[in-house]
């Protein structure tokens, strides 16, 4: 069997994948404030031993935040890596000295490739320790009786520091084809050449320091992913590891496992196990299904908490065992007072979302709506009143969808473009609705005989219902119809939404685009551009370039120019689509993500993922570099007179009131 991480987090990081491909390097900058919303997936806690006020978290995109009060309050601390590709697994403090940290670390772009960095200065500064540079590191431990000792599990097999990480050695067999793809260690609190490796297929041990290695699989279902092992602090004698399937448990120091019983089957995926340290008859098993706590030494075992919650690493204060933080996907951090009686959400200044879509409310400046992906129950709508400042979900109706689209129509409604259709929030509303119903007209030509002998023909309809279920990339709200650019084809509606008409249009399908401009009509797929000049009766498929492109987004401006954003960079037509150039003229020529046109100022503004840089345009034509945002950037827009983004790691970033760029300065016509 793969990982756990190989089979539960790349669904949800393959848009990451994605991104990471078509952004290439981005600079870290960050110089913009995050504002929200507050939330998202957490991979890894540490605690300073000498202060364990002071947590880390882990990211799965290179980014470590700091807490200094136990995990109430978070800010962005260090960013691991040339890119945002670096899955953060496990963070690891030297006991014996606190400013030495290690991180480990795998690619999500080549999941073959990783690091463990270290910092001897707190985290001011960071370096990939040569000996494991390009290792896909998924495991690492420090000895508890030598801290110059480390251990780390790699992809093709056990490396181990005796000098606090100079110095690494392969300690597995070279080129072994059982002890690779190491996804746990462990190393015995009172003895470090005792070493437990947990792999994608059962779990080994070396009590030589890799002179020699048994496999440890007496008594475990064969073919088990080991995600966890730890040794009993109290009695090292005590082995326990998780599997897929399920948690295992050894009294001989794992010459014999015996499967562990109150746990259900399908909680089998167990991510993190660990002990209290001030009582070691404690044990948590973080699972895919919530939080298990055992308080006789894994003997029984209830479930504490959500059973929704994915639990990738627990955090137990070392001062009082009733303080436990949980890293989560999507629930960011959640924290426990009581010993894990219940837990209530830790994340202020923590942001890890993924927003797809912005929208500033047309009636109210201070007023923000964002869309998020990927984060179900957790995700779905957030809404602002205060420009960002606190932020509010507003999904109920959604169901856990993700959100691509967000706009607002006349009367102050949400329309909502999601995986699943397309749902409305009336203003003041409490919960959105489906407006999904669809009407494929059908036309029927009979004969019919008249009196004098004569036929003629007449037309008969008839429509035939369904409801609208694919996904929903892009919502355009005209002033006669409202479009849809969906996975099933392109849908209209003449009515807002309450019957909706279409399908796949010229033999294409799978639209992620639509905008218009009175009867001009504007939809795209990823590859290629259809025009409307009459609302969408009829449309004509136009060329952008002579090579392949591919497209993320369209817009028509007031005076019917057409922008197409694509990794080949932007293109545009100054006659409503009849010819087309290539913008290169102040734009970066690949890795345009957006192109937006800001009405109040009578502009364009453009990003690019390549750069983190506003771009703006009097014309249309000639484009100068505005502030560097630091981030890479899905939209662009204005609030409160500064640019308000949506980025696909980090939520919702706004320009700083200071920055001498502001978005309502402009100088007209001014080029690269």
């Amino acid at each position: 069997m793969k990982s756990v991480e190989m089979r539960d987090v790349i669904v949800k990081l393959l848009i990451l994948l994605v991104l990471i491909v078509a952004f290439g390097t981005v600079s870290w900058a960050g110089q913009w404030t995050v504002l929200g919303p507050d939330g998202g997936d957490v991979r890894s806690l540490a605690y300073d031993p000498h202060n364990p006020n002071r947590v880390l978290l882990g990211t799965s995109t290179g980014v470590i935040f700091e807490s200094e009060n136990a995990g109430h309050d978070w800010v962005r601390f260090a960013h691991l890596g040339a890119a945002d590709d670096y899955v953060l697994d496990h963070i690891a403090f030297d006991p014996q000295n606190s400013k030495t940290i290690f991180v480990s670390a795998w690619s999500v772009q080549d999941q073959s490739a990783g690091d463990i960095f270290r910092t001897r200065n707190g985290g001011k500064d960071w370096e990939a320790i040569p000996g494991m540079r390009g290792k896909s590191v998924r495991a690492m431990a420090i000895a508890a009786s030598d801290s110059k000792i480390l251990v780390a599990g790699a992809l093709d097999g056990v490396y181990r520091s005796k000098d606090g990480g100079n110095h690494w050695e392969r300690i597995s067999p070279a080129n072994d084809s059982s002890i690779k793809n190491v996804e746990s260690i462990a190393i015995n609190p009172q003895d470090p050449g005792v070493v437990y490796a947990g792999t994608w297929h059962l779990a080994w041990k070396t009590s030589d320091g890799g002179v020699s290695w048994q496999h440890i699989n007496k008594g475990m279902i064969d073919d088990s992913d080991v995600f966890s092992i730890i040794v009993s602090s109290a009695s090292p004698s005590e082995v326990f590891a998780s599997a897929c399937s399920g948690i295992y448990k050894s009294i001989n120091a794992g010459d014999l496992f015996q499967k562990i019983q109150g746990i259900p089957f399908s909680a089998r995926r167990t991510r993190v196990l660990k002990q209290d340290p001030s009582n070691p008859a404690i044990v948590y098993a973080g699972t895919t299904e919530g939080l298990w706590k055992s308080s006789d030494e894994g003997k029984s075992w209830k479930r504490v908490g959500n059973p929704e919650i994915v639990v990738n690493d627990v955090l137990i204060d070392p001062r009082n065992s009733q303080r436990i933080l949980l890293a989560t996907d999507r629930g960011g951090v959640l924290a426990s007072d009581d010993g894990a009686a219940t837990f209530s959400a830790s994340n202020h200044g923590y942001t890890h979302r993924y927003v797809n879509a912005i929208l500033a409310d047309a009636k109210d400046p201070n007023s923000l709506y964002v869309g998020v992906v990927n984060d179900r129950e957790f995700g779905g709508v957030f809404y602002s009143h205060d420009g960002g400042q606190n932020w509010e979900q507003r999904s109920a109706g959604l169901e856990g969808r993700d959100v691509f689209s967000l706009k607002q129509s006349s009367n102050g409604s949400l329309i909502a473009g999601t995986n699943r259709g397309v749902f409305a929030l009336a203003r003041g509303g409490a919960a959105w609705h489906p407006i999904n119903n669809i009407v494929i007209e059908n036309a029927s030509v009979r004969a019919i005989k008249l009196k004098n002998g004569k036929s003629k023909s007449r037309v008969s309809t008839t429509g035939v219902r369904s409801v609208l279920g694919a996904r929903v990339n892009d919502v355009e709200l005209g002033a006669h119809r409202w479009f849809a650019a969906t996975s099933a084809g392109l849908f209209s509606s003449k009515d807002q939404g309450k019957i909706w008409t279409g399908g796949p249009i010229a033999n294409q399908q799978d639209f992620v685009s639509v905008q218009s401009q009175g009867e001009l009509v504007v939809a795209a797929t990823r590859s290629t551009v259809l025009v409307s000049h009459n609302e969408g009766v009829t449309w004509q498929p136009v060329v952008l370039a002579s090579y392949p492109t591919n497209i993320r987004s369209v817009t028509v401006t007031p005076d019917t120019q057409i922008f197409v954003a694509s990794r080949e960079g932007a293109f545009r037509s100054a006659d409503s689509g009849k010819s087309w150039s290539h913008v290169l003229a102040g734009l970066p020529d690949k890795d345009i993500t957006s192109v937006a046109y800001d009405g109040f100022h009578k502009r364009f503004l453009a990003a690019s993922g390549a750069s983190g840089v506003v771009f703006e345009s009097a014309d249309g034509s000639t484009w100068r570099r505005g502030p560097d945002s630091g981030f890479p950037l899905r939209h662009i827009t204005v609030a409160h007179g500064r640019y308000v983004a949506a980025t696909p790691f980090d939520g919702v970033i706004a320009q700083p009131q200071s920055e001498s760029q502001s978005a309502a300065a402009l100088n007209s016509g001014a080029s690269n």
